[in-house]
């Protein structure tokens, strides 16, 4: 099912800071902070776990898809506006849990929730320590969103299922569409996962927005499953589960490293990459311990626990040695991807709104 994305007018915004405004210092005072995490769950749980250690802050974390947090935030927001509507005494009463950083996960839905007021700005003093794509998406975000690591989408492949199938392996976009792989290629749905639109948006700019839509309709007869999050390929595929996912590439590489039968091709004709965000939350209750969780993990120490554990996306601090595991992007044909168009709100809501009606209803 489809998860609508809509986004409180920016005057429930600011009544909603007003009213975080009001808790912050109690809330500072316990040693806590609130985060929502989109990247692998391993680097989510040992990131804040070694945060806390070195620091002694707790912290209060859950693993979602960016673009269920992209809602969960936009609902956080209309509700504390409710609450703010209500006496004062109400309102210290039922004020709810709100976060205070969002990290890891694709960057479009990041920037959707820039645009519509629900982040705060935050201009780091170590940018020139970041590559190039990651400051980008600073300036085009007026500095509410960060790059936090980039990857590429590709299809990631069981080779024994394949060739128990008497499948050959897919290099190109025109491959998995053929009906030879028919009930073999899963991906995420676009609605509840930022990876799948990533890759929605891609194809539209890379084809032109009917001819994707012609192309997804043919994709979707071969779909054996929509999951809600694009991290479910890797392991799926890995064991044998279903032939061929699409995804980000580098979530297969611990897969690889663990001598699963899995290997990774991006498209022939070339292909949409990511900028992974990073955000503090307007209004945030534990505003200095968000800036210090988020210090840290864009610091070389907090950028090297995802290789630790096996996620091998490239890092957007580029002052340490690179995990060697981390696959290069030097050989994948990317797109000239639009991240300001299409990290708009509208057209993200355009696009899904068009998925859900001309390719998710029909039979496979």
């Amino acid at each position: 099912m489809a998860i609508p994305i809509t986004f409180p007018p920016l005057h429930h915004v600011a009544a909603a800071v007003a009213l975080a405004a009001l808790s912050a210092t109690g809330a500072q005072a316990q040693g806590v902070v609130n985060a929502l995490c989109s990247t692998d769950a391993p680097w989510c749980e040992a990131a804040a776990k070694e945060f806390t250690r070195k620091t002694g802050i707790k912290v209060n974390q859950a693993h979602k898809g960016t673009g269920e947090i992209a809602a969960q935030l936009g609902a956080e927001a209309k509700n504390l506006f409710k609450i703010f509507s209500e006496s004062r005494k109400d309102s210290e009463q039922v004020l709810p849990p709100k976060t205070d950083i969002w990290w890891g996960g694709t960057g479009d839905p990041f920037l959707q929730a820039a645009e519509q007021g629900l982040l705060a700005e935050y201009r780091p003093a170590y940018l020139h320590d970041l590559h190039s794509w990651s400051v980008r998406q600073y300036a085009m975000s007026g500095h509410q969103v960060g790059g936090f690591y980039s990857s590429a989408i590709g299809f990631g492949y069981n080779t024994e299922t394949l060739k128990k199938k008497k499948l050959p392996e897919p290099q190109c976009w025109s491959d998995v569409i053929k009906p030879a792989y028919k009930g073999e290629v899963e991906i995420s749905h676009p609605a509840s996962s930022g990876t799948a639109y990533t890759v929605l948006a891609g194809l539209v700019q890379q084809m032109g927005e009917d001819a994707a839509f012609d192309y997804l309709k043919k994709l979707h007869r071969n779909i054996s499953n929509y999951t809600r999050s694009g991290q479910a390929q890797a392991p799926n595929v890995a064991k044998g589960e279903v032939a061929i996912g699409i995804t980000f590439m580098f979530n297969f590489e611990k897969w690889k490293a663990d001598k699963y039968p899995v290997k990774t091709q991006a498209p022939c004709e070339g292909t949409s990459y990511e900028v992974g965000g990073i955000a503090l939350v307007k209004g945030a209750r534990n505003m200095d311990n968000a800036k210090k969780y988020y210090d840290w993990l864009m610091s070389p120490e907090g950028q090297a626990v995802g290789a630790q554990v096996g996620s091998y996306q490239v890092p957007a601090n580029k002052t340490f040695k690179m995990d060697p595991r981390i696959p290069t992007l030097d050989n994948v044909k990317l797109i000239k991807y639009d991240f300001e168009k299409y990290g708009k709100a509208a057209e993200r809501r355009r696009l899904i709104d068009r998925w859900t009606k001309e390719v998710e209803p029909l039979p496979r």
